[in-house]
């Protein structure tokens, strides 16, 4: 997962204790980083992976073939769902 390079103008700040620092800039050095670059480069790591898990799933072509099979099966009625949804809600 490539991140897009832009110029930096823009500061992240981020408090921690004293144990949790000490841990991120071990593991900085040990990555030939600052604890910035660390920081950044594990931030985008883990943002684009939440990201992915929230808008992309894969599936088998077995899988694939079932789950298009659910979505073109017609919808049932479920009137009391309907009544549910389009009845007023509590006032605000």
């Amino acid at each position: 997962m490539a991140a897009v390079m832009h110029s930096k103008s823009e500061r992240i700040d981020v408090r921690a204790s004293t144990p949790v620092k000490q841990l991120l800039q071990e593991a900085a050095r040990v990555a030939h980083k600052n604890v910035s670059e660390f920081l950044l480069d594990a931030g985008i790591i883990a943002a684009n992976q939440t990201l992915t898990d929230r808008t992309r799933f894969e599936l088998t072509p077995e899988k694939r073939l079932a789950f298009q099979a659910a979505l073109d099966k017609p919808v049932d009625s479920k009137p009391r769902l309907h009544k549910l949804l389009t009845a007023p809600g509590l006032p605000g």
